[in-house]
């Protein structure tokens, strides 16, 4: 198990005044060794603070003066100080299948860890949980946590899953449930096997039998053009319209019997089915927007001025394992750049910390995407500017095939003949990837070497993890200079009003 490092310290905060310093690694807090960083959250919590500390080498003592509940001020390198939680499971749509060689070693791992659930997001199968999880996730009222279900069927379910604890790991949802801990789950729709009538049993089921869920997510699965997996293959628009419609379908029964929707299609499925989105009031809080339930819906009430706040996109499509803010983990996490400014090269290395654990976990590592399981680890990147915009200079918006049918129909409303949207085909992942996230460095070179110099591109920040794109290429890579602009309406209308 590593210590968790010191990476920053607020500066006039309990942890500078006591004498933390940039680089300490924290032995014990009052005698007690964290595992991840909700137990240190907890555990810096408290008042009066007696840590040991390895400073190169040396064991010190270090007594920090503090209130119960006033933050430490100290931000760690990593969130998880043991082992990842790996992925046992052999999803034949897991993206991680699907990646090409070569690329940095990172990307190729997967977890299954119901802490990283409640930290980011991730999406746990549950077939590696366990009861001192159960015993946790209770006492620490760990929630919300969200769960990929697929199917409730236990034959078709262990199928999905090529896991035999598939047909058995849905009982820890009901116990979490019977808890009154919040989960949202999710269903990678793969056609022809968890779609039709398999797809109104899951859905019937999770009526009878798990009613409180907060949200349920039908998703379609990602297939690349490295895919070697011959049942798997991408939704006809018949097929999307046919999810579209049974998820209406049972939006009205939950409706009625629950008060509230429950289960949502996402956007792809409305793209690829020509159908309109449905109106953005039916998402609520948007509570599955990282799942792409109702993201064209928000975005499209942002760029309008509908929307005082914006629902948040991280940057990067693989999440990084990233750590405490020294505000404590549930601080929200910047976006990579700032609006209307280029970063090139911001750099955001993996430590070796994160590679040694990478190291230890990359054998037992499976897969992310349409799995909705975990993301593999990547770096998060400092904010860097590099060039400011260029006033009265014609605007070209970079986007995925998905993304350009969202905006453009935006840009055109706006009556400016100077901005266009520039759609990136994704050669690189190939197949029916489409999504704003995946774009990569190559592709991007492919497009903008044919563009011309002198004016505006402004670059989606969800597409960098670490600063870095996919393909491990940067922004300083791409043959014209680009502004990375935060993935919201509200900033992308702030960015075309800049010379306005």
């Amino acid at each position: 198990m590593s210590r968790p490092r010191i990476i920053s310290i607020t500066d006039g905060s309990a942890a500078a005044i006591g004498g933390l310093v940039v680089g300490d690694e924290i032995v014990s807090i009052d005698g007690e060794v964290p595992r991840d960083v909700i137990a240190w959250q907890h555990l810096v919590d408290e008042p009066d603070l007696h840590l040991e500390v390895d400073r190169g080498g040396m064991i010190l003592t270090v007594d920090i003066p503090k209130l119960a509940g006033d933050p430490l001020g100290a931000e760690v390198d990593a969130a998880l100080f043991d082992r990842v939680r790996t992925c046992d499971n052999h999803c034949p749509f897991c993206f991680i299948y699907q990646l090409p060689k070569g690329l940095r070693r990172s990307l190729y791992l997967k977890d299954d860890d119901y802490r990283l659930s409640f930290l980011y997001g991730n999406f746990t199968t549950l077939t590696r949980f366990t009861e001192a999880d159960l015993e946790r996730v209770i006492t620490e009222r760990l929630s919300p946590l969200y769960v990929s279900i697929h199917a409730t069927n236990p034959d078709v379910r262990t199928t999905l899953l090529r896991n035999s604890r598939g047909a058995t790991s849905l009982r820890w949802l009901r116990a979490i449930l019977d808890e009154g801990i919040e989960v949202h789950g999710q269903l990678v729709i793969c056609p022809g096997i968890n779609d039709g009538a398999v797809l109104d049993e899951t859905l019937c089921d999770i009526l009878d039998q798990y009613p409180e869920l907060a949200s349920v997510a039908a998703v379609p699965l990602g297939i690349s053009k490295y895919s070697n997996e011959p049942t798997m293959r991408a939704h006809t628009a018949e097929e999307a319209a046919m999810v579209v419609d049974t998820t209406e379908r049972w939006q009205q029964t939950f409706d009625g019997v629950l008060g509230r929707p429950m289960v949502f299609a996402a956007d792809e499925y409305y793209l690829l089915a020509d159908r309109p989105f449905p109106d953005g009031s039916i998402y609520g809080d948007f509570d599955m927007h990282e799942d792409g339930i109702g993201m064209a819906a928000a975005f499209q009430r942002e760029f309008a001025g509908l929307a005082s706040d914006v629902v948040g996109v991280q940057s990067g499509f693989f999440h990084w394992v990233d750590g405490a803010p020294a505000e404590g983990y549930r601080a929200p996490r910047p976006h990579v750049g700032s609006m209307g400014c280029g970063v090139a090269n911001p750099g955001g290395e993996l430590t070796d910390a994160d590679e040694a654990l990478l190291d230890a976990s990359a054998q037992d590592a499976d897969a992310f995407g349409g799995s909705g399981v975990a993301a593999p680890m990547v770096a998060p990147a400092p904010v860097g500017v590099s060039i400011a915009p260029r006033r009265n200079a014609p605007i070209g918006v970079l986007t995925g095939g998905y993304g350009a049918r969202v905006i453009g129909p935006l840009i055109e409303d706006l009556g400016r003949p100077d901005v266009r949207v520039i759609e990136v085909v994704n050669e690189f992942f190939g197949g029916n990837i489409g999504v704003t996230g995946l774009m990569v460095g190559a592709d991007l070179i492919r497009v903008l070497s044919d563009e011309p110099e002198g004016n505006r591109y402004l670059l989606p920040d969800v597409c960098l993890t670490g600063g870095r794109f996919l393909d491990g290429l940067t922004p300083a890579d791409l043959p014209r200079q680009v502004e990375v602009v935060v993935t919201d309406g509200i900033a992308l209308r702030t960015a075309l009003e800049f010379d306005s």
